[in-house]
């Protein structure tokens, strides 16, 4: 008997990717929509591609979650989106909601929060999960046993457990760690001075864990890294660093909000019709309509 495979999307991946691929455009009241017009395209092209029974879109609640309480500097480039930005998560949730697609944001958590969540949730039911993101943060979501994937939709690349050793060089399980030894410049995480994705690679692959880096310098001739003493040397010196940037990594497993979800819970059922029409006909999108295939 085939596992229900839940899609679970970034959401605001592509509504940022959108809106820095499309020329601007407004609505005939005056919205700017180009981002929200992107990602409505991206959505219709995936159901179309994929038919998904099962398709979630989980978003950000603010620009600020638990995350920044703890390092005020994360993601601060994006605390101020651009102002012809802002009012589109907005429409963008609505345009989830209205094709059908069940959607999920928690105060002070971020999507990737969700996202781990409802991925716990899927696979002690027993299904599958198709994480389509481009967040290397969520590589490590990614099972030995394959039923947990990552699926980058720009690139068309599809990650298994391997895939995440082969690019980073590193186990799902220790991309937490790997993030705060390298940082994520994405994500405005610093890591330690020093210290970059061959370095904490080299790290990892010889202790396992921050936990178990040595505190002898003579251990450290070990690690297969050119300098592997100096690299020891600077982590040693950052080590607060290091464990503070892997906890801004690690993604959040149990959000109190989704405790009670399950699989069916996340069916898709196709758009709605009356609320396609209305916000449609709003923002002046008359022949996206067309792409619609599956309906309620």
């Amino acid at each position: 008997m085939s596992r229900a495979k839940i899609h679970i999307f970034d959401s605001h991946v592509y509504i940022f990717r959108a809106y820095y691929s499309l020329p601007p455009m407004v609505s005939p009241g005056g919205k700017p929509t180009s981002a929200a017009y992107g990602f409505a395209n991206t959505l219709l092209k995936y159901i179309f591609d994929e038919e998904p029974s099962y398709l979630v879109c989980c978003f950000d609640a603010a620009a600020t979650s638990f995350r920044n309480e703890i390092f005020p500097e994360y993601k601060a480039s994006r605390l101020e989106p651009p102002a012809d930005l802002e009012p589109q998560f907005e429409i963008c949730r609505l345009l989830a909601k209205a094709l059908g697609i069940p959607c999920f944001e928690v105060e002070n958590f971020e999507a990737d929060d969700l996202i781990a969540t409802l991925t716990d949730r899927v696979l002690t039911e027993g299904g599958e999960v198709r994480i389509v993101s481009s967040d290397k943060d969520l590589a490590q979501l990614i099972t030995e046993d394959g039923r947990s994937e990552l699926f980058d939709l720009a690139r068309d690349t599809l990650l298994d457990a391997n895939g995440v050793r082969n690019k980073f060089g590193v186990s799902p399980a220790q991309i937490p760690d790997y993030l705060g030894l390298a940082g994520d410049a994405v994500d405005e995480l610093p890591g330690v001075p020093g210290i970059g994705s061959k370095g904490a690679a080299a790290a990892l692959s010889a202790f396992g864990a921050l936990e178990d880096f040595p505190e002898s310098l003579n251990e450290w001739e070990t690690v297969p890294f050119r300098g592997p003493r100096k690299l020891g040397e600077r982590f040693l010196k950052h080590r607060g660093q290091a464990f503070k940037m892997r906890r801004l990594a690690t993604v959040v497993r149990d959000v109190p909000a989704l405790s009670e979800i399950s699989i069916q819970d996340l069916t898709y059922k196709g758009a709605l019709e009356a609320e396609v029409g209305d916000l449609f006909e709003e923002l002046g999108w008359v022949d996206i309509t067309t792409r619609i295939r599956h309906w309620a």
